[in-house]
């Protein structure tokens, strides 16, 4: 026999849901609000991650435009002043007198020959009112009035923007030579000229066709300190590297020459005869091995020979000689 289900009636009563206890009413007394639950905050900030990017990468950029803003009244500001300093600087050129325009006092000639066979003559004009020490140096040599000349010396080094000469000898028969006029080869008082000639004349001072006495080597090394015992005590002396200019070698650029700059004292510049100059510019010479690790070793080490072969570089196979020279009337 199937028993029929039975049916299980609940009670009457309704469902109370259980109720939720609000937070008490903050004290009068309470000066910051409490912070709200963790699940209240969720249910506050329903943004999606799509929401956050977008406003994180609209606030960001806000951010950037100021700055950029920012940024731009600042170079804005930045370029008035430095027009107004380079408007300044400009005014103080215009009234500095441009060293390329100055006029020669004086004109001296040199015949030259390549081998042998005379290829012209070279006339250079001196500064004497602007450089008046190594201009009296130089036209005293080439004269002859301080007891040696350039007649019979060569042009020692070949440069692709310029020629050197290689002057008088500090020893030997120049030196003696030299001593009898009374003469000094010494170059110290054309160091002082040197450098207000430096510091008036802005810009590369040995430009094209410019002509220089060299006096002074700024690839010198300082004087080296040693211990020397005078008199009982113990002092520091220094000791020389190497031996300065005598003043009496000179350059002529081919092209506008900046690394002369540091070491020359422009005394006048070519006005006859450039071509004599570009021809002694195309003379072989002895091709620079510096970059062979030889070479470097070498002269790390002080290797005398390294010494004599740098001093053999860019000399040219030819002879290039100083036949006559002389002061033009």
């Amino acid at each position: 026999m199937l028993q029929t289900p039975r049916v299980l009636q609940s009670s009457p009563q309704p469902f109370n849901p259980p109720t939720r206890t609000s937070a008490p009413p903050p004290s009068s007394f309470q000066l910051s609000p409490t912070t709200p639950p963790f699940p209240i905050l969720k249910q506050q900030c329903r943004l999606s991650r799509r929401e956050l990017t977008i406003y994180s990468n609209s606030c960001l950029l806000l951010l950037l435009g100021a700055q950029a803003v920012d940024g731009t009244k600042a170079r804005a500001e930045e370029n008035v002043t430095n027009t107004s300093n380079s408007d300044q600087q400009g005014e103080n050129l215009n009234t500095t007198p441009s060293c390329t325009e100055r006029e020669p006092t004086k004109r001296v000639f040199f015949d030259i020959s390549i081998d042998g066979e005379p290829v012209g003559r070279i006339t250079i004009g001196l500064y004497g009112d602007d450089v008046p020490l190594g201009v009296d140096r130089f036209s005293k040599i080439v004269s002859g009035a301080a007891g040696i000349s350039y007649r019979r010396k060569e042009f020692v080094k070949i440069m692709p923007s310029y020629v050197q000469h290689g002057g008088l000898r500090s020893y030997g028969v120049d030196a003696e030579l030299a001593k009898k006029t009374g003469s000094d080869l010494a170059a110290d008082s054309l160091v002082d000229e040197w450098e207000r000639a430096y510091e008036r004349c802005p810009g590369t001072k040995n430009v094209a066709g410019s002509v220089g006495i060299i006096v002074r080597d700024p690839s010198k090394p300082p004087p080296k300190l040693k211990l020397v015992a005078r008199k009982g005590k113990l002092e520091i002396d220094e000791e020389e590297v190497g031996t300065d200019p005598n003043g009496t070698e000179f350059v002529i650029a081919t092209k506008d020459s900046p690394e002369l700059d540091t070491s020359s004292l422009v005394i006048g510049r070519v006005v006859g005869g450039m071509e004599v100059v570009q021809r002694i510019g195309q003379v072989k010479t002895v091709q620079e091995n510096t970059s062979s690790p030889y070479f470097r070793v070498a002269k790390l080490i002080g290797d005398k020979r390294a010494v004599v072969a740098e001093r053999g570089f860019n000399r040219p196979y030819s002879k290039v000689v100083v036949t006559n020279c002389g002061i033009m009337g």
